[in-house]
């Protein structure tokens, strides 16, 4: 059957956040040491001991958010060991991706949050910073937001400008804990709910008093849609004085902005699956759909709609080979992004309930977007199709029904579509995205527009690759972008020949 998108271009979701293309770093592996940070290791350029080949294929990105320092890491991280001169920082475990077997495992607090924060100027993206809940106080919550946002003259602005940084950072997004149901201490979500409430009051607290409207605060929440009702039900209700009175001072909600989900899935190794893992791979990135759609419907039960939204703050392949006695490395290939570009069309579907995205990792762990090695770095599969997908980042995402064959699968995972697709409109034009999920197969497909649009421009990626190649330092250029022709089917109707296992971008102008 010919594969159909049927765009209307009348028929918004909402507009698109920028933060949907957003970022994960973590102290793993060789993501912050030797990705991000060399120090005084001059085989590449530096700034402030940054690597700056790096920095420049974020820049040329134009990423929005990066999240930091994890993922599990942030449980068992104390910022002050992070902060003043590196020759008097402590050395600590690092206690989730050591397993105590080698040095490399040893945190040596060389890159803090002065490093971090330096890293997102010189990428022009905005910080978020993951609170440590499992192994901390709120007083050192409140303390670290403090060093980073206020500029009143106390002891901790002192120490920031003895730093090198007398005005404030104004750190917009503060993620109150990790994966707190696991690594991030094991709680109960009723337990969690109630370590929530006692952090982020005191985080808001800061916000109300010292700089009003400019924090936004983040919950973690899970895949399992008991666990998430669990704690909106003991979040708001879990008070003697009943829901919302909380002593006068308004809900619990008040103290939540975003609620984030994970989902990493996998089928079969990095490089080397079978056709039917490589179709079973996208089943199980659908997930995520579920994932979204089930905390939607659980934020719509307890907050009024629109006051809470969605991250999906980590997210991507996680496969076999990535351990942490490699730190987590494996192959980047075109099939993870071609899960990607999936991925990017389950979120663009609910721009309504989707504030924000970071994919787990920037560099060299797990689904990177960059990799390195001692005297290089370089973009790989995944990199392109941010690229490519952030034409959509700011516009109004818009109905594209998808009409193509599909793989089919047992109950445990979804059926897949072999053609995904999104569109949006924004400044006159309008954007449609599509992947062709086929090994070999080119697909040709019909794109009906609606509305006023026409004269389709088009461009590919991925052609006669196949789904099993991945960049190295020698071969990522291969991976970029490539012009590709798009033809009249019809009134309002165009046909584009998508290649086997490849992603393409059709822009339409009025």
């Amino acid at each position: 059957m010919p594969a159909k998108i049927s765009v209307h271009s009348g028929q918004s979701i909402d507009r698109i956040s920028e933060n949907i293309y957003g970022h994960f770093a973590e102290h793993l592996g060789r993501c912050i040491y030797g990705g991000i940070w060399v120090g005084d290791d001059d085989r590449v350029p530096t700034e402030e001991g940054i690597r700056m080949d790096t920095v420049e294929l974020l820049q040329d990105l134009d990423m929005p958010v990066l999240r930091w320092p994890g993922g599990c890491f942030a449980d068992d991280y104390h910022w002050e060991d992070g902060v003043g001169p590196r020759e008097e920082r402590p050395t600590r475990r690092n206690l989730w991706w050591a397993q105590g077997r080698e040095e490399r495992y040893v945190e040596t607090n060389e890159f803090g949050t002065d490093e971090f924060l330096e890293l997102c100027r010189l990428v022009n993206t905005d910080p978020y910073l993951a609170v440590n809940v499992g192994s901390a106080t709120p007083e050192e919550a409140l303390d670290w937001i403090e060093y980073c946002n206020s500029d009143g003259d106390t002891d901790l602005t002192k120490r920031r400008a003895e730093n090198g940084h007398e005005e404030p950072y104004d750190v917009t997004y503060w993620g109150i804990g990790n994966e707190n149901w696991g690594c991030g201490g094991r709680f109960a979500p009723d337990e969690y709910a109630d370590q929530y409430r006692r952090f982020a009051n005191y985080l808001n607290g800061f916000d109300d008093h010292i700089n009003p409207g400019s924090t936004e605060f983040i919950a973690c929440g899970h895949i399992t849609e008991e666990w998430n009702e669990a704690f909106f039900e003991r979040l708001d209700g879990g008070m003697e004085f009943g829901p919302g009175t909380f002593l006068g001072m308004g809900s619990p909600y008040k103290l939540l902005d975003h609620f984030s989900v994970h989902r990493y899935y996998q089928a079969g190794d990095d490089a080397d699956f079978s056709d039917e893992q490589h179709y079973r791979l996208f089943a199980r990135a659908e997930k995520i759909a579920d994932d979204i759609d089930s905390a939607a419907e659980t934020i719509s039960a307890y907050v009024p709609r629109g006051d809470v939204g969605i991250m999906v703050d980590e997210w991507g392949t996680w496969h076999p080979q990535a351990t942490p006695d490699n730190g987590l490395e494996q192959k980047n290939t075109v099939r993870d992004a071609l899960a990607a570009a999936g991925v990017f069309d389950i979120m663009h579907e609910r721009a309504d309930v989707v504030s924000m995205a970071n994919i787990a990792q920037t560099v060299n762990v797990l689904q990177c977007l960059v990799q390195t090695d001692e005297d290089s770095a370089w973009t790989t599969p995944t990199y392109q199709v941010f690229d490519l997908y952030q034409n959509h980042s700011g516009n109004t995402a818009v109905e594209a029904n998808v009409n193509a064959d599909k793989k089919y699968f047992d109950e445990e995972d979804h059926d897949v579509p072999l053609v995904s697709a999104s569109a949006s409109v924004g400044d006159d034009e309008l954007f449609v995205t599509a992947s062709n999920r086929t090994i070999e197969q080119t697909e040709t497909v019909e794109v009906e527009v609606d509305g006023a649009f026409g004269n389709p421009s088009g461009t590919a990626l991925f052609r006669e690759k196949g789904p099993r190649a991945y960049s190295t330092a020698d071969n990522a250029a291969e991976f970029k972008a490539e012009d590709i022709s798009v033809s009249e089917a019809g009134e309002g109707s165009y046909a584009v020949d998508i290649p086997a296992s490849s992603v393409v971008g059709v822009t339409f102008t009025k």
